[in-house]
């Protein structure tokens, strides 16, 4: 029987895959088969040596995610190094963190911009990609604040709560032209946007009392969720954020 967890052949355009999260998913997708296409405003140098241990093919695209502008370029290169894109993960994002009655509106812009705004127009530019061939596999990162209010991450929460939204609406959407959009909302993981939470020891107490799993994820704990989703085993899930969380959630 074939394996349908299997990505050889597929390529996969990933942003934010320097470190943490991003990482994580992007290696996981090599050792699932996955070639890669990486986005961000410096190279992934480890990202890309290890995809190429690995045997993939892995090409760094430069680009400030922080605004539209090169959002086009993004997929037009990814296509012309890598022949396609048949895997979209849209990890790429940033938090600010500031009591919601001080929190200033370039913090609340700069994170609405990568966090939803990207996110939404690379869906859009790899969707007309994908709607022409009639197949792809889109997976936007969400959070525990897609469901939550969270605290003093006012821009942030409702971000995850756009991320949530456009990811359904895509799904109704596109979902009959052959794409399935998905999502994965991570738990508590320790990477760069969680070091201050995981520094104050009386919030990271408070955070792993409430964790079944009894521990903070790591990146590597997204990579089987981001290969289930992107291969044919997950066809006919549309819609969906799947938390991996440790238990969050269900406590």
């Amino acid at each position: 029987m074939n394996n349908p967890f299997d990505l050889t052949g597929q390529v996969a355009l990933v942003t934010g895959a320097n470190t943490g999260i991003g990482q994580g998913i992007a290696l996981a997708l090599a050792e699932a088969g996955a070639d890669l296409a990486v986005v961000g405003h410096v190279s992934p140098g480890e990202t890309i040596e290890k995809a190429q241990a690995l045997g993939r093919r892995a090409h760094f695209i430069e680009a400030d995610l922080l605004s539209i502008e090169p959002v086009g370029r993004v997929v037009d290169e990814a296509i012309a190094a890598l022949g396609k894109v048949d895997i979209l993960v849209n990890n790429a994002g940033i938090i600010r963190r500031e009591d919601a009655v001080d929190f200033s509106e370039k913090d609340w812009d700069d994170v609405m911009n990568i966090n939803v705004k990207t996110v939404f127009f690379l869906c859009q530019a790899a969707g007309r990609h994908m709607i022409e061939r009639g197949s792809g596999k889109i997976i936007n990162i969400a959070s525990m604040l897609s469901f939550q209010g969270g605290i003093r991450v006012p821009s942030y929460t409702a971000s995850k709560s756009g991320v949530a939204g456009i990811t359904k609406l895509l799904a109704n959407e596109w979902a009959v032209k052959g794409i399935n959009v998905n999502a994965i909302a991570p738990g508590y993981i320790a990477t760069d946007n969680t070091a201050q939470l995981r520094a104050d020891e009386a919030r990271s107490k408070a955070i792993l009392d409430r964790i079944p799993a009894e521990r903070w994820g790591a990146p590597a704990d997204l990579g089987g969720a981001a290969v289930f989703l992107a291969s044919r085993a997950a066809d006919y899930v549309q819609g969906h954020i799947l938390a991996v969380d440790g238990g969050w959630l269900a406590r």
